[in-house]
């Protein structure tokens, strides 16, 4: 005997009209030829007027309204919070209740994304800059050395993986992560063009504008030549003050390496931006135990990529300026 689904078209006739004739269900199953269970649950889906069981909603869709509108009103509260606001307003409901119904309106807890804070000017700028740049190819931007300073840690704090371990193995040293109040880090300069990655340099003092002209004479003309050979190049960088200083402006002059005009809070814009995540989470499983570990798993690391992922990075640049100006010089998802 097959399930409720499978029952022929003739099988419910037959049920149907027994049913309305007041026949028990084993006599209904015996003159349909199915189980006993089939005839239970035909009859069932069948029962017009049926109310529904579980417990009564505690709220109403006003009630629902008014915790949609505090939810999207203070995004940066916590549940409790946004809890004792909302029974504030009426509402008799527990802590568990606004939790779920929150997570059924699609809301959840997540970790904010970073933006620079722009202001009106830069906003205005960042538009203008992009509307200019709108028609460059892929040939025109591959010509561009990309170039950024990040800071690089021990200890990347939520960004570690997880642990697999048993009941008793918490104090375990196998299962347990390195933390000190104030980790080792180093800050880095590299630079990046479609053809691939220059050499890093790690810096080891604040950066002004003489340390930063070394920089350059040690690291970024020997990364030209790598990537570009006797090419002519266009070198971006932010508007640091080390690098819109007077005399760093003098030096690139004095080189004759024209400087790209970049405008200011744009990391977004940067392809280097999105290489140095990538280098960071590729080094999350590591486990350096000082700031020399620290430099050779960032160099190791360096290495491993590929001119694929640069070029497909600097292929990126027309979408980039696209959502800027979409976003009338806002910060974009980049």
């Amino acid at each position: 005997m097959g399930k409720t689904s499978d029952l022929t078209a003739v099988q419910k006739t037959i049920i149907d009209t027994l049913h309305k004739e007041g026949k028990t269900q084993k006599v209904i199953a015996k003159e349909a030829g199915c189980s006993q269970s089939s005839v239970s649950k035909h009859i069932n889906r069948q029962a017009k007027g049926r109310k529904k069981c579980g417990r009564k909603k505690c709220t109403s869709s006003r009630d629902n309204r008014t915790l949609q509108r505090i939810v999207t009103t203070n995004p940066f509260k916590n549940v409790g919070e946004i809890h004792k606001e909302w029974t504030a307003a009426g509402v008799s409901a527990s802590r568990t209740t606004t939790r779920r119904l929150m997570k059924d309106m699609g809301f959840r807890c997540r970790i904010p994304c970073v933006k620079p804070l722009l202001n009106k000017k830069q906003r205005k700028k960042r538009l203008a800059w992009a509307k200019d740049k709108k028609d460059w190819t892929d040939a025109e931007w591959s010509k561009v050395m990309f170039s950024d300073e990040s800071k690089f840690c021990i200890s990347f704090g939520n960004q570690g993986p997880r642990v697999w371990r048993k009941s008793g193995e918490a104090q375990n040293p196998r299962c347990m992560r390195s933390s000190v109040k104030f980790p080792p880090s180093v800050m880095v300069w590299g630079a990046m063009s479609s053809a691939g990655v220059g050499p890093l340099c790690f810096l080891r003092s604040r950066v002004n504008a003489a340390v930063y002209q070394e920089v350059l004479e040690h690291f970024m003309l020997p990364a030209a030549d790598q990537l570009y050979g006797d090419a002519d190049f266009t070198f971006q960088q932010d508007l640091a003050p080390a690098h819109s200083a007077k005399t760093t402006s003098t030096w690139f002059k004095d080189h004759g390496i024209p400087v790209l005009d970049w405008p200011a809070n744009s990391p977004d814009l940067n392809p280097i931006e999105n290489l140095w995540g990538i280098v960071k989470r590729w080094m999350q499983y590591a486990r350096p135990n000082n700031a020399e570990e620290l430099k050779t798993t960032i160099r190791a690391t360096w290495a491993l990529i590929t001119p694929e992922q640069c070029h497909r990075l600097i292929e990126s640049m027309p979408r980039r300026i696209t959502a800027v100006i979409e976003a009338k010089g806002a910060p974009t998802k980049y």
